[in-house]
């Protein structure tokens, strides 16, 4: 078995194909000082505008921080915001030349106000229209040309209307074929398009919906995940609860509950994103699904001691 440090020094490099719902989180930042006379809601006085990767392309953001070569898929608007998105995956040194524009399809971005490092109100601009036929076969003629190159592939599925069940089957069976190990990160409740994935990375509330219960009902985890298992066929589940850390379930094994790595909580804002790339980081790099996920859980644990949506570095997770 490979150890920590030998991990971490293998990381950068690693190719990883990602495919899925790509989004633009824009920041507004600024300071309440008064009640509006209007009605009873505070004043923000804007500052300053950040914009940073969303969805599938903070997954992408996660992975370059870590050192990883990252091949990045999936559906952007014509308009501003998609212009947007292209300079933030610029700056962090990302390709977006492969994402497809589909011109009625306004590009997803997720606008969170903060006053005082408190988030005030989230505004969402997005269509959650399947993808057309003709886009849908565009993007997996993209990603059968580049599997050669991938190491391990990527379906971020943030129910946004990329990830088709005709697409997601094709995808998995597409990386089956050519030997690569596909991480989902599952969105809706139809798991059955995911079935012959390596790995899911629901939270409990996601695996609880996906077998048809709502959030309400207690559930028994370990029912959740042997159920799920057997639904998808996946070799492994990991189920991530927040503060309640993470449970690793896998095939022929015992599940493994991991306790948070977390010190101190103040965004969760893409906290699965970060938890998907390590995790498809790590397994590139030659560590079990084990130490993987331990990896992840710390990097998650890193990530919601940020404000915003943030990635974790090499650096950060040796000293975490």
């Amino acid at each position: 078995m490979i150890n920590e440090s030998e991990l971490l020094a293998a990381l950068p490099g690693r190719h990883v194909l990602i495919v899925g719902d790509v989004m633009l989180d824009e920041y507004i930042w600024g300071d309440v000082r008064r009640i509006s006379p209007e009605a009873p809601v505070p004043i923000v006085e804007i500052r300053n505008r950040t914009y940073v990767p969303g969805g599938a392309a903070n997954t992408a953001a996660n992975v370059g921080s870590l050192g990883g070569q990252v091949l990045l898929g999936g559906v952007i608007g014509c308009d501003d915001q998609a212009g947007r998105l292209r300079e933030a995956l610029m700056a962090i040194k990302i390709d977006s030349e492969h994402l497809l524009v589909d011109d009625p399809r306004p590009t997803t971005t997720k606008t969170r106000i903060v006053a005082h490092n408190q988030q005030v109100v989230r505004v969402d601009s997005e269509q959650r229209v399947p993808l057309s036929k003709d886009l849908e076969v565009q993007l997996l003629r993209w990603v059968e040309r580049n599997l050669p190159e991938a190491d391990i592939c990527v379906l971020s599925d943030y129910g946004k209307g990329v990830v088709t069940a005709s697409l997601s089957q094709t995808f998995i069976e597409l990386a089956r074929a050519s030997g690569k190990p596909v991480i989902v990160d599952p969105k809706g409740t139809d798991y059955k398009k995911y079935r012959g994935a390596t790995v899911l990375t629901p939270n409990r509330e996601e695996a609880k919906q996906a077998l048809n219960h709502g959030s309400s009902t207690d559930l028994d985890l370990m029912e959740i995940g042997y159920r799920l298992m057997d639904m998808v066929e996946c070799h492994a589940l990991l189920i991530t609860q927040g503060p309640q850390g993470m449970s690793l379930f896998v095939n022929g094994k015992q599940p493994l509950h991991i306790a948070s790595a977390a010190r101190s909580v103040f965004d969760v804002s893409g906290a699965g994103d970060t938890v998907v790339s390590t995790l498809a980081m790590a397994l590139a790099a030659g560590a079990s699904i084990e130490q993987a996920a331990f990896l992840s859980n710390r990097a998650a644990g890193v990530v919601v001691g940020k404000i915003g949506t943030a990635t974790v570095s090499i650096e950060e997770l040796m000293v975490n």
